[in-house]
């Protein structure tokens, strides 16, 4: 496979994580801000905001503006419709890689979101508009894994949704437990952070509320979200289960590729997935777990870049080879 193809397919899958990530926490930060005071509320866009690596409007830092830009800002390289039309640009340049369907999905999902603006849909049903978001984003994934030969070009697709998927989990949680100071007073804990809606919204932004209550209850103890986040097996959206994801993905790139250049590539999504595979939940609170956690991010980051050097732009020496 071309390395522009396989960095457009890459590309193309990481970005529409970004956009199901980014619309499902502006959704859940929209719906509990009708139950907590606007202190809390206040708080939670603003660990929103530190988990996406962005920054308010200059100027506002209301729910309706940061959504605004967060969502239909085009100038913003975090904002949902950037997202899109990025996903769009990378899928419209590998059209013969992918399915009409995918297609088709992808280009009405932009243009759904390209046509309204934040006055559209911020008094009327904020709620709908990104469960249709996230419910587009999902079906293009499902379009993929049903229409999409699974083969090289799949593998890519899986590698870069998996690689977002986990730097984005890592963020998330590191931006949380910078609000929450584990010591032994309680009463020095944040109360912000005591507050049970806020961590209903909090799993519910990651898709993990049902998932952690049958594991754990409905008790939400913080030492045990980190732990359901970070290293269970099982859920979707946990770091673990999204390192092994990124492991296997590469292993089948390597098979099929039988590239000699891949093996710090394959050294460092081991190490990742052993990382977490082995690791205890009380080894990582008793240390620090922000200092973990960026580990995580930065762990991505190499993975990211390796990939990108063997893959997508190798040296012309390798090439010629």
């Amino acid at each position: 496979m071309l390395s522009r193809v396989a960095d457009s397919l890459y590309w193309m899958s990481r970005y529409l994580e970004r956009v199901e990530h980014s619309a499902r926490l502006i959704d859940a930060n929209v719906v509990l801000a009708l139950d907590q005071a606007p202190a809390f509320a206040e708080q939670r866009w603003a660990r929103l905001l530190a988990s996406l690596h962005a920054t308010a409007p200059e100027g506002a830092s209301d729910a309706r503006s940061i959504t605004d830009a967060l969502t239909f800002d085009r100038s913003n390289r975090a904002s949902i419709i950037t997202s899109l039309g990025a996903a769009r640009d990378n899928a419209r340049q590998v059209r013969e890689q992918i399915s009409s369907e995918m297609w088709e999905q992808l280009n009405r999902l932009f243009l759904q979101v390209s046509q309204i603006g934040i006055e559209d849909i911020w008094n009327i049903q904020p709620h709908a508009f990104f469960r249709s978001v996230k419910e587009g984003a999902h079906l293009f994934q499902g379009l993929t894994d049903a229409t999409m030969n699974q083969g090289e070009g799949w593998h890519f697709m899986e590698l870069g949704r998996f690689i977002e998927r986990a730097s984005a989990t890592a963020a998330l949680l590191d931006a949380q437990f910078a609000h929450y100071n584990r010591t032994e007073d309680e009463e020095e804990r944040p109360q912000a952070m005591n507050q049970y809606l806020d961590w209903v919204g909090f799993l519910k932004s990651r898709t993990a509320f049902e998932a952690y209550c049958q594991v754990y209850t409905a008790d939400l103890q913080p030492e045990r979200i980190a732990e359901f986040l970070l290293l269970n097996p099982e859920f979707p959206h946990s770091l673990r289960f999204a390192a092994g994801r990124i492991n296997r993905a590469l292993q089948a790139i390597v098979r099929v590729t039988n590239s000699r250049r891949s093996g710090q590539a394959e050294r460092l999504t081991g190490r990742l997935r052993a990382t977490l595979e082995y690791a205890q939940i009380d080894e990582i609170l008793s240390g620090n777990i922000r200092a973990y956690l960026a580990e995580m991010q930065e762990q991505c980051a190499q993975i990211h870049s390796t990939i990108h050097e063997v893959y997508f732009a190798p040296p012309l020496a390798a090439v010629l080879n």
